[in-house]
This record gives structure tokens, sequence and C-alpha cells, in this order.
């Protein structure tokens, strides 16, 4: 006997009622496509033509900074910037995950990159390296607020 003969109903519409919750489990289980983040930006240099001294020269010397400590999911992540005439020159992970040997091995393979990243877009937006998405996280929010305190 077939099993969706016509005189056995019941069996179709259990059938049917399956494919249907299975379809909607599935079509609810997948991530919506989220639009990047905006960019953020290196704040002005203090001597630049924006600011009120006119004199339109980037502001002198070196500057460092340590950014703020962001807590992951596998440990802390902090970064500390080098910024010479207003221009990042420097990025250094100061803490980061090395717990156990999983964590050493992705962070030798992902801070190199973020810092890459960090001096080629001179900003904190970077992308995530794929396999270190905390690490990755707390790298550019650390970033971040390094950025931010350097331009106060």
């Amino acid at each position: 006997m077939h099993a969706l003969r016509k005189n056995r109903p019941l069996r179709r519409i259990v059938l049917a009622s399956s494919a249907t919750v299975s379809g909607v489990v599935l079509l609810l289980s997948l991530k919506p496509h989220t639009a990047p983040e905006p960019a953020l930006a290196l704040p002005a240099p203090a001597g630049s033509a924006s600011a009120s001294s006119g004199s339109g020269r980037p502001a002198t010397g070196t500057k460092t900074v340590t950014g703020d400590t962001v807590q992951t999911r596998w440990g802390p992540v902090q970064v500390r910037i080098t910024l010479e005439n207003g221009r990042l020159t420097d990025v250094t992970a100061v803490s980061y995950p090395t717990d156990n040997p999983r964590d050493q091995e992705i962070n030798s393979f992902a801070l190199p990159r973020l810092r890459g990243e960090a001096l080629q877009a001179q900003s904190a937006s970077i992308d995530t390296v794929s396999g270190a998405t905390y690490t990755s996280d707390g790298y550019r929010r650390s970033l971040q607020s390094a950025l931010d305190s350097a331009g106060t």
C-alpha cells in the first residue's frame, strides 16, 4: 500500500503539517543580512584646518594612548596606539586571550591581521577576522576608545 492513498487522509495531513512546520523553522532560523556599521573615523588632528587656530597644519609630535579593556567571551582585549603628527603609526595588543593553546593559535593569526587593517584604514573601521570574532570585536572597540581618547 502506498502511504499517500486517498483512503488514508490522516497520513497526508500529518505529512503536510510536518513539512510546513519544518519549512517555517528553517525560514525562522535564517539570519537576516545586516548593514555594515558606519565608519568609525580617526578624530581630526588638533591643528587641522577645522580647528579654531586656523594654522592649517597637522598636529606635530608623538602621542601614545591605551584603549579601554574590553571583556569578551574568552577574555579581555586591550590595544595601545601611537599617533605621529595625527597619523596612526602603530597598534599594539596589550592584552588578549591566552589561556589555552587554541586562544594562542587564534590570536597569533588574528592580531597581525587586525593591526594591518587598522594601520591601513587609519581608523577602527576594520573587518572581523574569520575564526576570531570575539577578539576582533574587542580589538575594534578598544581601538575606537583609544582613538576617541587621543582626539581630546
